[in-house]
């Protein structure tokens, strides 16, 4: 896609991607680059500076602290090709006939609800507003939301009303998206309550496949979903690194690289 043609939600998230890579970025260059007046990139920056994505300079930004969660609405446009593919892989790994499928929030969770969205005899339990959505109008599904609160973040319902939902019911497999996966620290997000909630899902499905772009594999984030041994199988991209991806199958876990 020619720079000059992406939305502005991809535009933000390539901001994003070049102020965490480089540092700093220059407003002209980027004006330049995208195709857009300098007007147009200085509300960029405005926005991003606003929720504290980086700080605004005389004429560009410099990054901050990227440790913390980017909200899931700049998240869409990193990554978008390996995430296809991981998606795609993921849909090819599920059993065909009936299915009961759980899918947790999360940018690839919610591509491979769009290509899941014309099977039939599937139930679909998702604590995730934007894969609700998806498939809400789907006449040949069955969709269960779990209830809970809202995360802005990341589209999902959270907390002990989701919790609770999801003891209640079983799943023979639970896609699940991540921050981190690694051998170590397991499956990790950057908010404990999404944690508790996600592990939730994860105790009532029979099999358990993570869904993990390659920047997130070796990455452990604050909260503990669980331990990589709960982990049947993790579908990632080739740009995962190579040593942390064979001690994830040393400790038992399938590794299928998508492409």
């Amino acid at each position: 896609m020619p720079q000059s043609s992406l939305r502005r939600a991809d535009r933000v998230s390539a901001i994003l991607e070049r102020v965490s890579g480089l540092g700093s970025v220059d407003a002209g260059e980027l004006a330049e680059e995208f195709g857009v007046s300098a007007a147009t990139i200085r509300r960029d920056l405005q926005v991003l500076e606003d929720q504290k994505l980086l700080s605004r300079t005389h004429g560009g930004a410099v990054a901050v602290d990227m440790a913390y969660e980017l909200p899931v609405r700049y998240r869409v446009g990193q990554h978008r090709e390996e995430k296809a593919l991981i998606a795609q892989r993921a849909a090819a790994l599920l059993p065909r006939g009936p299915l009961t499928l759980g899918l947790t929030g999360g940018t690839t969770t919610h591509i491979l609800s769009r290509l899941l969205a014309e099977r039939v005899d599937l139930t679909v339990v998702t604590n995730a507003l934007n894969i609700a959505a998806e498939l809400a109008l789907r006449p040949r599904l069955k969709l269960i939301m779990t209830g809970g609160v809202s995360r802005t973040q990341s589209y999902e319902l959270v907390g002990p009303i989701a919790d609770q939902a999801l003891s209640g019911l079983n799943m023979e497999v639970a896609v699940v998206g991540v921050d981190g996966i690694s051998a170590r620290g397991g499956l990790t997000t950057h908010d404990e309550i999404e944690a508790h909630t996600n592990a939730a899902m994860i105790r009532r499905a029979d099999r358990v496949v993570v869904v993990a772009d390659g920047s997130k594999v070796g990455r452990n984030c604050l909260a503990r979903i669980c331990a990589i041994t709960d982990v049947a199988v993790l579908v990632t991209d080739a740009g995962a690194d190579h040593d942390h991806v064979e001690a994830i199958r040393r400790a038992g876990t399938e590794v299928v690289v998508a492409g």
